[in-house]
């Protein structure tokens, strides 16, 4: 086996007998005995195996490699042999966790150094470095002069020293290559580049690189193991060992459901039971850690924490503080450092403290509604209890119904360790495009070559032959671009199958690498030229002509843009179809979404067989660890469903079709109830509108969440075949339909945009100059006019690839189809109703989510909600009265 899980480590003492008897009796005096993550790795990495090390925070996951590495260099001291090179270089993804890295290493080299001494032993120093953006120029220079032993960097540094032709020699010894957060980096295509990055080192030190990973928790091991040791030249994976530790921490998870009934209370009770509930946590713990899904929200819970804080008496206003990407690097720092310092009672933060930057003592992690992936929630949760032995305590409060069927259902599968599979990008060609720029600067090379040392990287293993000679030929400006400015990067010379760098592009390589596009800032005018106000660039893509969207408090429709304009009308009074908070909110995770659709089955099925509601709440209760009245929400929601539609309640076996005619509105949408995550239900719900267009003879409205999406068509509509609309998308026709719907969308120019500045087409800094975004975007536009009359030009095929498979998830929305087709997904038809289903309350109102507040949100479901009651109750005058008590009728 190529790939290889431990499955038995040795003991403390066998550990300590494999290191420098200074070393071990250093780490015995402060530490006692090794965790699991650290007697499993310790040995492996003396014995030079590549290795991938995942558990926890808190695991000592960073000894557990580093620990092995000094003892190895203080080994070479001893003999005098250490010599003035880079042995070691670690890469992190974030700048924060590099400053903290070498305040971690500092500590145990002076430490071992004056255990050293007491043993009558005089030690050189092992010297630490941090290269990254933030290092000034004369620190770089010193470090070529005089290099450190172990240099800290991120992946865009270590891009830029790979093509610095001094450092680089610097580089030519580094023996060990350490990747932290490797689950951070594999989702993004900050980790494709990387990838290429690695290879090209290993290729610069001759092949003899070992590699060691560390990673919270991720599955599958075995991918993320491949993605970081690469394949050998037979295609074969390299060696690896696994050190699976995901679960060397226990971990204590519950649902907290703030209202007895999520239903019938109000809005403004459920907020401030929530709060309530909130204030009553973190009085019981000495730091707490809360995590919201947007950073707006981060801002309002940190406003009202503040205020109910200090009048109960629990926490001064300068204890609680926000953490979120929009802060700057200062505030930030000075966030992380008050919390290490124990000056903090709470902290509020979106994503931005997921990572494993060391932030002292934390005892409870509560999470603001749902994490929406399983690996997110522990990752998360890990962060309590920083230590082994302290057990990992998570609090999930729930908002709404859905919300609470939602985070159940992941509580328990993170308690059992069903964690989702990651999703790794495959052959991005704009991020090949920026390394063999960075390659032809070092040398010039065998086009065969080039090829094969590309292949060995997990990323672009399956990589074409012709997408890589198209990304060779674009950079040669064989596309004839030059009219709109693009010009040749490299020169490549087909007959002799060989390139190298053309003058200047060094400069460009230097300026421009690195993957992550600019935020930006996009202003919004009307049409007779008045600003209106901002929105944010992720925001803006998924708007088409038509859309309708609040901004400042008032709603507007999408006109059209231009560069970083966009152009609307106002729309007093419609109602919003994309909601603002959109773009922040995190897709459920597939994965996740089949076992939320495995858990509304298995109820349903219990109301099929007619248990008793008291027997099914207390299965629920205590099968999943939740509270009474949390269980009972639950029952009553999947029996008003299952009762309206006469049984048909929509799960990972059942799509339910559902036909609504709105009479006042005059509209009718066909609501497709696929629990399949938003990721899948965006590619399927684009390519069902586009039928559903040309069938209907009119422009189609889409909304999309992660449980299911809606179409929605002018008219009171009876003349729609629901059935051919269903097998009218093919596993085999969604993506030609899903490219031609794509065409003009924002989403793909701005996509494109990226693709091309980071395949170098379009360069945002040359020579002294930045060009700023909105002459960008009006140049990609021109560009991708220009390209797309060029079959196969690889930067717009990046961006069509990175669309459909990163952005959307066109692999299992194919493997959706696939079940639909073969029946072992069955397809229900429910309708037409003009009361919506209880399953699709939660769609029909996400359009008002914006405009009215969360108090107007509430009143409207709970509208509905009665609407349903009532036609029951009608439904059911026949019947006894005693099934109606069942249901919780007044």
């Amino acid at each position: 086996m190529t790939i290889t899980r431990v499955s038995n480590c040795p003991g403390d003492e066998e550990v300590y007998n494999l290191l420098r008897p200074y070393v071990a009796k250093w780490f015995r005096q402060r530490y006692g005995s090794f965790t699991l993550p650290q007697r499993c790795a310790i040995p492996l990495i003396k014995k030079g195996y590549n290795v991938l090390v995942s558990s926890p925070t808190g695991t000592g996951k960073t000894l557990a490699v580093f620990l092995g590495i000094i003892d190895e260099l203080f080994k070479l001291a001893e003999e005098g042999r250490l010599e003035n090179q880079i042995y070691a270089v670690y890469v992190s993804p974030l700048r924060a966790l590099n400053n903290d890295m070498w305040r971690n290493l500092l500590q145990p080299l002076e430490g071992i150094r004056k255990t050293a001494k007491e043993m009558g032993l005089t030690l050189p120093e092992i010297r630490v470095a941090v290269r990254t953006s933030d290092t000034p120029p004369s620190e770089k220079q010193k470090m070529t002069r005089n290099p450190p032993h172990i240099l800290i960097t991120t992946p865009e540094s270590l891009a830029i020293s790979l093509a610095a032709p001094k450092f680089r020699e610097r580089l030519a010894t580094t023996r060990w290559i350490i990747i932290d957060e490797i689950h951070e980096l594999a989702s993004s295509k900050r980790g494709s580049h990387l990838s290429l990055s690695i290879e090209r080192l290993d290729y610069l030190v001759g092949g003899s690189l070992q590699r060691i990973g560390l990673s919270a928790t991720i599955a599958p091991l075995e991918e993320v193991a491949k993605f970081l040791v690469g394949f050998n030249d037979n295609g074969e994976p390299r060696k690896c060992m696994i050190v699976d530790a995901r679960f060397a921490k226990p971990v204590d998870i519950r649902v907290l459901c703030p209202v007895k009934d999520l239903i019938h209370t109000p809005a403004e009770v459920v907020n401030e039971a929530i709060y309530k509930l909130l204030a009553k946590l973190i009085r019981e713990h000495r730091t707490t850690l809360i995590f919201t899904n947007t950073r707006s929200a981060t801002e309002r819970v940190v406003y009202k924490l503040k205020k109910i804080l200090k009048e109960e008496g629990i926490a001064d206003m300068d204890e609680i503080e926000a953490h979120h990407s929009s802060l700057s690097r200062d505030v930030r720092l000075a966030v992380e450092e008050k919390l290490k310092r124990g000056e903090l009672k709470v902290v509020v933060s979106s994503t931005s403290l997921e990572l494993g930057i060391d932030i002292g003592y934390i005892d409870l992690v509560v999470l603001l509604s749902s994490p929406k992936s399983v690996s997110r929630m522990l990752q998360r949760i890990g962060r309590a209890g920083h230590h082994i032995r302290q057990v990992s305590k998570g609090r999930i409060i729930v908002v709404d119904r859905d919300d609470l069927v939602e985070c159940t259902v992941l509580a328990k599968a993170g308690m059992e360790r069903k964690i989702d599979r990651v999703h790794i990008p495959r052959n991005p060609l704009d991020v090949l495009a920026q390394h063999i720029v960075g390659m032809a600067i070092e040398k010039k090379w065998s086009i065969e070559e080039a090829y094969r040392l590309v292949k060995r990287s997990y990323t672009f293993h399956t990589l074409s032959f012709d997408d890589f000679m198209s990304v060779l030929r674009f950079l040669a400006g064989r596309y004839g671009l030059e009219e709109h400015r693009v010009y040749a990067k490299i020169w490549l010379d087909e007959n002799e199958r060989v390139f190298g760098r053309r003058r200047g592009s060094r400069m460009i390589y230097y300026l421009n690498s690195g993957t992550i596009p600019d935020e930006v800032k996009i202003r919004v005018y009307t049409l007779d030229g008045r600003y209106v106000g901002d929105l944010e660039e992720a925001f803006v893509q998924i708007l088409g002509p038509g859309d309708i969207f609040v901004l400042g408090g008032r709603t507007y429709e999408f006109v059209r843009s231009e560069g970083m304009k966009v152009y609307v009308r106002p729309a007093e009074g419609q109602r919003p179809t994309v909601p603002s908070w959109f773009s922040e909110m995190l897709p459920l995770a597939f994965d996740s979404a089949l076992l939320v659709g495995a858990f509304r089955r298995w109820i349903a099925e219990m109301i099929r067989q007619n248990l008793p509601k008291s027997k099914v709440v207390d299965i629920i209760a205590s099968q999943y660890n939740l509270e009474h009245h949390a269980a009972e929400n639950i029952y009553d929601y999947v029996l008003e469903q299952f009762l309206f539609t006469g049984g048909l309640v929509p799960s990972d076996k059942l799509v339910l079709v559902e036909l609504y005619q709105d009479t006042e509105e005059e509209t009718t949408s066909i609501i497709f109830h696929t629990l399949f995550g938003r990721r899948v239900n965006d590619a399927l719900s684009r390519a069902y509108a586009y039928k559903l267009s040309t069938m209907a003879g009119s422009n189609v409205r889409i909304t999309v969440t992660d449980n299911a999406f809606m179409l929605t068509v002018p008219g009171i509509r009876n003349d729609i075949d629901l059935s051919r609309l269903v097998y009218s998308v093919k596993p085999d026709n969604i993506e030609d339909i899903l490219r031609r719907v794509l065409r003009n969308t924002e989403l793909l120019k701005r996509r494109f945009r990226h693709c091309a500045e980071r395949g170098f087409m379009l360069l945002r800094r040359y020579r002294s100059r930045t060009r700023d975004p909105h002459t960008l975007q009006l140049n990609a536009q021109a560009l991708l006019e220009a390209v797309e009359r060029i079959p196969g030009f690889p930067l717009l095929k990046e961006a069509y690839r990175e669309i459909l498979e990163d952005y959307m998830d066109i692999e299992n929305a194919k493997l959706v189809l696939e079940w639909i087709h073969s029946g072992e997904v069955s397809v229900s038809f429910f309708g037409p109703t003009n009361v919506p289903s209880p399953f699709a309350h939660h769609i029909v109102v996400r359009g008002y989510s914006d405009i009215v507040l969360m108090e107007d949100r509430k009143k409207m479901l709970l509208e509905l909600h009665n609407r349903v009651m009532a036609l029951l109750a009608e439904r059911m005058k026949q019947a006894s009265g005693d099934s109606m008590a069942a249901i919780g009728g007044e």
